[in-house]
């Protein structure tokens, strides 16, 4: 059984059923910073998305952003090169806290 369906993204409204009001303001304000170009155009915040999605491992949105970066007119180098930079940040992160576990290790006589 498949956990995740393409189908379901089309039902994300649906999340508002009972707080409808707070679902609008969501979209309001997602559209308001993806709907349209600002500092970063459009295929830029595109490209974000989809690197943000692949660190985050929303299926959901790996297809939504894939297609966004598409029709925006990023290519399959400049997406595969976005979710590269994700990776590379999310190993830097994960090892930046190795700091802690030195301290750690300093304060119990380890290191």
């Amino acid at each position: 059984m498949d956990y995740y369906k393409a189908s379901d993204l089309k039902r994300f409204a649906e999340v508002g059923t009972f707080a409808p009001e707070l679902m609008d303001k969501f979209f309001e304000y997602y559209g308001a910073v993806t709907g349209s170009d600002g500092a970063l155009t459009k295929r830029e915040k595109a490209l974000i998305a989809l690197a943000l999605a692949h660190a985050k491992q929303c299926p959901y949105c790996i297809d939504a952003y894939s297609t966004q970066c598409l029709e925006s007119g990023a290519d399959p180098e400049q997406m595969t090169e976005a979710i590269h930079v994700a990776a590379a940040m999310e190993a830097g992160m994960a090892l930046v806290h190795g700091v802690q576990m030195q301290n750690c290790l300093k304060q119990r006589g380890a290191l």
